[in-house]
């Protein structure tokens, strides 16, 4: 994490913060290509092993007094079916088995990349945007499938004064637009931009192996920081899968319900 090196005469520590995040393959050290076997693939592996062991043994038996597993997969369960019939209404709870997908799968894979060594797969852009993307094709199709041109009023603000409707109608269909950027990138640099200010303060951690004078004083606070920011990187954890399932629900309402 941290190393010692001799530049300009003087030692010092280097470290690279973005290093946890570089994509390279279980096998050799060669080039990544399209079907090269990853630390991306093995992590994005473990997180649906994660959540297969959760749902489907962990309520396999279905016992009426829930064990622990259980009634973590039930409270889950019961988290977010509420969530899309409060946002989005009763009629969005077909799409409850895809919104709970989402929610679960951001949720473990936030969780797993916290343990030492792990990899964080929600801090890549690649995987969040390919998440966003597809809440948004599937956002737009229902809009029209279900209204067909009468999903354009979404964008068409009846309440406000007839000559600012067409300027805000352009702002609507910016803003819907940049919907996918802006979900896709809360989640990854809320998630990379936590992992790294750890890194950071880990590698001042060492410190008292280096230098005995200010060693003495740096390695327990970066210690002490680090217990923080850890803690508070599992609330965010939490709250950024919150987040990115409560907006797609928000997302779905507008398709379900486009009229201003």
């Amino acid at each position: 994490m941290a190393t010692e090196a001799h530049g300009a005469g003087e030692p010092g520590l280097v470290f690279h913060p973005m290093d946890q995040f570089m994509v390279k393959p279980l096998f050799g050290d060669g080039a990544v290509g399209v079907f090269t076997l990853t630390n991306v693939t093995l992590w994005m592996a473990l997180t649906v092993l994660a959540i297969i062991a959760l749902l489907v043994m962990g309520t396999s038996r279905r016992a009426t007094i829930p064990t622990r597993t259980q009634s973590v997969a039930e409270l889950l369960y019961d988290f977010v079916r509420k969530m899309v019939e409060d946002v989005a209404g009763k009629d969005a709870l077909v799409f409850f088995p895809y919104i709970m997908t989402l929610f679960l799968f951001i949720l473990f894979a936030n969780f797993l990349g916290l343990l030492p060594m792990a990899f964080t797969t929600t801090s890549h852009i690649a995987v969040t945007a390919v998440m966003a993307v597809m809440v948004f094709l599937t956002v737009t199709i229902v809009g029209f499938v279900k209204h067909g041109a009468g999903f354009l009023g979404l964008f068409w603000v009846s309440s406000a004064p007839l000559a600012l409707r067409p300027v805000l109608a352009l702002i609507e269909v910016i803003s819907y637009f940049v919907r996918p950027v802006s979900h896709s990138i809360r989640l990854a640099g809320n998630m990379m931009a936590g992992h790294a200010v750890v890194k950071v303060f880990a590698a001042f951690a060492p410190m008292i192996l280096i230098s005995t004078g200010i060693g003495i004083v740096v390695t327990p606070l970066s210690i002490l920081a680090i217990s923080t920011i850890y803690a508070l990187e599992v609330l965010v954890a939490f709250i950024q899968a919150y987040v990115f399932t409560i907006l797609t629900c928000v997302y779905l309402k507008d398709a379900l319900h486009p009229s201003h």
